[in-house]
């Protein structure tokens, strides 16, 4: 049996629901700072959340001038619903809000590299960071 996934558009849910995705998507965030991890969503402009019944299974939080780029922070989705099409889903959601003006772009974690080819993401050579100070 399939599992019915509602996607939910600018809604932030409660901390703790997002921590605990983090951590049981894998994702390296900071996830013992309650404040950073607030001010992470405060200040994205476009997130798109997938929920099946009151459990957040999946998020996509990004940044976009909607007229040329967007930039996706975080995909991340719940260990055991992974492998059903909800990241790609989130994906496709949040470049749908964007249009089809804006480039969609990603930082991907070395393990994650082979996933968003596979979502047809192109890998790009030509990216530059400074890295945190913290």
């Amino acid at each position: 049996m399939k599992a019915e996934i509602i996607y939910k558009i600018d809604i932030i849910p409660k901390l703790e629901l997002i921590i605990s995705l983090y951590i049981d998507a894998g994702l390296k965030r900071p996830v013992e700072d309650k404040c950073r991890i607030e001010k992470m969503f405060v200040n994205s402009n476009l997130i798109v959340t997938a929920w099946h019944n009151d459990v957040l299974v999946g998020l996509s939080r990004a940044m976009s001038d909607y007229g040329y780029w967007c930039y996706l922070a975080d995909l991340a989705v719940r260990s055991d619903y992974q492998n059903m099409g909800i990241g790609r889903e989130l994906i496709q959601q949040t470049k749908i809000r964007t249009g089809k003006d804006c480039m969609l772009l990603l930082l991907s974690a070395p393990k994650a590299v082979s996933y968003y080819q596979k979502t047809g993401l192109r890998n790009l050579t030509n990216a530059f960071a400074l890295d945190r100070e913290m």
